[in-house]
């Protein structure tokens, strides 16, 4: 496989047609068919389902445009750190996390960074730690921020001076924004959105203490916002981490904490035996002091 043939896929695969894609490539639709029929031949799939009026992904090209992306972001990561002026210190910080008012310590950082050395840029990779630690393992990113445990054997790690608390997020016309604390059995029976990170490692469960499959979870979610906007909705109360969402003045929607608290520390990740570009070296020995 070809790198200009991959990006060549992944051109098809956005814009759902083989002479849509021809015309933003700047190339002959005869040209780009047979660069997606050797591409196909080569790997022995069907990458596209083709209709009428457009074309879509097959599960083999969903899966080949997962990976190519991942590809092409890591070629894209190595030729900009290999384009960095030898004797000024540029290039790109990747970083990928989770949502945690943690990030307020890094973005302090990063300005303080940008401020002192303006030939450096960062790009955000913003998921859950499963998402993070995938594209850690793939160099996609340089740094991860993980809340909660992660593989020590794998990693090495700083932990930041920060803890995030969990509770729940409510409208504030709910019966439980009268309380100052919510109680595990507080939550038996209502219609709960949880974290998938938390449902996964047990941890909610066992903070209400009740077989997870008993309790009455009607979403699970990945990252916040979207899930702020159910319970604006009235779809349920989200179980999350305090601070990411606006509770303050005119917003419709309110935190409790847990009680008994429910905590987790915040740490910044990168892979053992890891080789720091210049620009990276900077962020590490930075966060570190």
């Amino acid at each position: 496989m070809e790198l200009r043939v991959l990006r060549y896929f992944l051109v098809v695969a956005r814009a759902q047609s083989i002479s849509g894609a021809a015309h933003l490539l700047n190339i002959s639709q005869p040209t780009l068919s047979r660069q997606i029929k050797e591409l196909e031949e080569v790997l022995g799939v069907t990458l596209f389902r083709r209709g009428n009026r457009k074309i879509t992904l097959t599960d083999e090209g969903m899966l080949l445009r997962k990976r190519a992306e991942q590809i092409v972001d890591l070629v894209q990561k190595t030729e900009d750190e290999f384009a960095a002026v030898e004797d000024s210190i540029s290039g790109t910080i990747h970083i990928g996390g989770g949502e945690t008012h943690a990030f307020q310590m890094l973005a302090k950082l990063i300005r303080d960074i940008v401020e002192q050395y303006p030939d450096i840029r960062i790009h955000l990779f913003s998921a859950n730690a499963e998402d993070v630690t995938e594209r850690l393992d793939k160099g996609l990113v340089d740094f991860g921020l993980i809340i909660g445990t992660f593989d020590v054997s794998k990693y090495d790690y700083t932990r930041l001076s920060v803890i995030d608390r969990w509770g729940v997020l409510m409208r504030k016309d709910s019966p439980l924004a009268a309380l100052d604390a919510i109680h595990p059995e507080d939550l038996w029976g209502l219609p709960l959105i949880c974290s998938r990170r938390v449902m996964e490692n047990g941890q909610l469960s066992n903070w209400l203490k009740a077989d997870s499959k008993r309790l009455n979870v009607v979403v699970v979610y990945n990252l916040l916002y979207n899930a702020s906007l159910l319970v604006e909705a009235g779809v349920g109360y989200a179980l999350c981490i305090d601070s990411i969402i606006n509770t303050t003045g005119d917003a419709n929607l309110c935190f409790r904490p847990l009680k008994p608290s429910l905590e987790s520390h915040v740490h910044l990740v990168w892979k053992k035996y890891q080789v720091f570009s210049k620009a990276s070296k900077i962020f590490l020995e930075k966060i570190q002091r």
